[in-house]
């Protein structure tokens, strides 16, 4: 078991009887206190609109549990000193009087963590019912995605905590940034001459960033067709990895050092306007088609669906960043749901040698590739080309993989899941995998005009079979540029 490596805190979870709560964020707070990580007097407090028996509430939290969590990491121990750390209390977010009896059960000297997983649109009237509780002083809010949706929206939903936590206590979540890959791209960049002399337009041709889910809407037809596939995902997760990629070496591993350099990558984004919106930008919506060899419906047939819809469910677009480091290098960014498979990858495509001495027929194989992978299975892949082995093979080449599979390389341990380690930083203090005020409105500011510009051309989206990898436009997009998608099959 771990040593304890964080203070006792109290973790208030708002809204703890939804999705989120349910799927995700017990069971990762389960597993934290399963390797040892919760301090013996962290306390959990479960809170949620929903009346009646406390106890039936926390069966429900605990059917969930044994349902979201492997059977095989259910220890009987564990579990019993997780729930015995757990309480539910009814509460109405939007009336202060409830707020008392949460600041009740607040031991003095611990900090109060209070996690929003409800609609943004309640962010400011939680926080200052908490304020008039007397939590405030003491109290660290974490703020799930979507926060708004554009930068107007964005800007009111954070003034409106901001009026009662400043920025150092406000914890804006991305779950992909708490992915061990993602986290290793800041080790694999900062801590290897071998790819940092070499990440700049002199070697590097071009990026891309997939992020592909193989299901449709699931359900939230509500909330997904009022957001659509750029808010949803572009705007923070893929543009959250694309800093990542390509922000230049922070100063130090703080918090604000980080983010000051990805600020800088979301401001020098070119927009993306007038003649650019059609070359450079695809949007597409999936019809009917197969997944898994079996019938799916379309976007406009799912339940619940408006026939008349034109939200995206996919898109892809080229996007520029002006500055020396990556000058002349596109980035593709690509996602969508109703794709062929789950995957998130990032590819970093190296330019070829400047004099080619092999075959020529040889030639289009050649290109070094650094290939990142966020899921399903997590692990980093350098493509490099080799001699064939045999004696008849001449001079031959192939592609072959140097790679470091993490679930292969250390079998013993346990991939932690994303949101371990967010409420771990959360728990300790630590804002280094957590988004800034200004990096939100950035990149709203950037969506907002490809919005904007969809709008005023009343650009439709395009068709594709759910299945499939999107529009035959998006392939144009790449090839137009002399290239292709990674790995399309």
């Amino acid at each position: 078991m771990a040593a304890i490596s964080v203070e006792p805190c109290t973790f208030a979870l708002f809204g703890a009887l939804g999705d989120l709560a349910l799927r995700k964020l017990f069971p990762a707070l389960y597993q934290l206190d399963r390797a040892g990580l919760l301090h013996a007097q962290t306390r959990l407090l479960a809170l949620a609109r929903e009346a009646g028996s406390a106890q039936d509430h926390l069966n429900s939290i605990e059917a969930h549990l044994r349902k979201h969590v492997p059977e095989a990491d259910i220890e009987a121990p564990a579990l019993e000193r997780f729930l015995a750390r757990l309480d539910y209390q009814h509460l109405d977010f939007l009336q202060p009087e409830g707020y008392q009896a949460l600041a009740a059960q607040v031991p003095d000297g611990h900090p109060l963590i209070a996690y929003f997983a409800t609609a943004a649109v309640v962010y400011g009237a939680i926080s200052e019912n908490l304020d008039k509780a007397g939590l405030s002083e003491r109290t660290r809010v974490v703020l799930e995605k979507p926060i708004g949706h554009d930068l107007e929206s964005s800007r009111r939903v954070n003034d409106a905590v901001a009026r009662f936590f400043p920025e150092s206590r406000v914890y804006r979540i991305d779950h992909y940034l708490g992915k061990e890959t993602v986290q290793n791209l800041i080790a694999l960049r900062f801590a290897n001459s071998l790819f940092e002399t070499q990440w700049n337009q002199n070697s590097i041709s071009h990026v891309e960033i997939t992020v592909a889910e193989k299901v449709g809407i699931e359900g939230r037809w509500g909330y997904f067709d009022k957001a659509g596939q750029l808010r949803d995902m572009i705007q923070n997760h893929l543009l959250q990895l694309l800093c990542l990629i390509a922000m230049d070496p922070p100063s130090e591993l703080s918090a604000d050092a980080i983010r000051d350099e990805k600020v800088k990558v979301l401001k020098a984004l070119a927009p993306i306007t007038g003649d650019g919106l059609s070359t450079r930008v695809v949007r597409g919506q999936y019809i009917a088609g197969y997944s898994d060899g079996k019938p799916v419906p379309g976007y406009l047939e799912e339940d619940n669906a408006n026939s008349q819809s034109d939200t995206e469910t996919f898109v892809a677009l080229r996007a520029d960043i002006r500055n020396w480091r990556w000058s002349g290098v596109p980035f593709y960014l690509r996602t969508g749901k109703r794709m062929p498979q789950k995957l998130s990858q990032i590819v970093i495509h190296f330019k070829e040698t400047p004099h080619y001495i092999f075959a020529p027929e040889q030639r289009l194989q050649v290109g070094n590739k650094l290939i990142i992978r966020l899921q399903p299975d997590e692990g980093i892949s350098l493509r490099v080309m080799t001699k064939e082995q045999g004696l008849d093979k001449g001079m031959q080449l192939r592609s072959g993989p140097l790679q470091l599979n993490f679930s292969d390389a250390w079998r013993s341990a346990r991939i932690p899941d994303a949101y371990e380690r967010l409420l771990l930083e959360v728990m300790r203090g630590n804002q280094n995998l957590f988004v800034r005020k200004d990096e939100i409105e950035y990149a709203w500011k950037w969506c907002d005009q490809l919005i904007a510009g969809w709008r005023n051309t009343g650009d439709a989206p395009k068709p594709y079979a759910a299945g499939s990898w999107g529009p035959m436009s998006s392939i144009a997009l790449i090839t137009r540029d002399g290239r292709a998608w990674y790995g399309d099959i």
